[in-house]
């Protein structure tokens, strides 16, 4: 089984549904970093010297035990010399 099917299987629970929709904005949010300092060819410590944030705290992002502040996604951004852009979009099936 793959870990889209376990999560595709998970998600037929309404607890846990209701669960992974509460953190899916984190777990974004993460994988955004990671992506980023990854298509840089970038290591955490690379990211680090560049940013001036610690790699532990760089760490602490990627694995989820610290949320970051606008202010240090944007430092990440510069780091990596990107652009932070955050959006809003209509969740699926709602109406504005």
């Amino acid at each position: 089984m793959t870990l889209k099917e376990y999560k595709e299987n998970r998600m037929k629970n309404p607890e846990f549904a209701k669960a992974y929709e509460e953190i899916e904005p984190e777990l974004n949010v993460i994988r955004a970093i990671i992506d980023a300092r990854i298509s840089q060819n970038m290591t955490q410590k690379e990211l680090a010297e560049k940013t001036g944030i610690a790699q532990t705290e760089i760490s602490k992002l990627e694995n989820g035990t610290r949320n970051p502040s606008i202010k240090l996604l944007q430092r990440l951004a510069d780091g990596m010399g990107m652009v932070l852009q955050i959006s809003f979009l209509p969740k699926e099936g709602a109406k504005g």
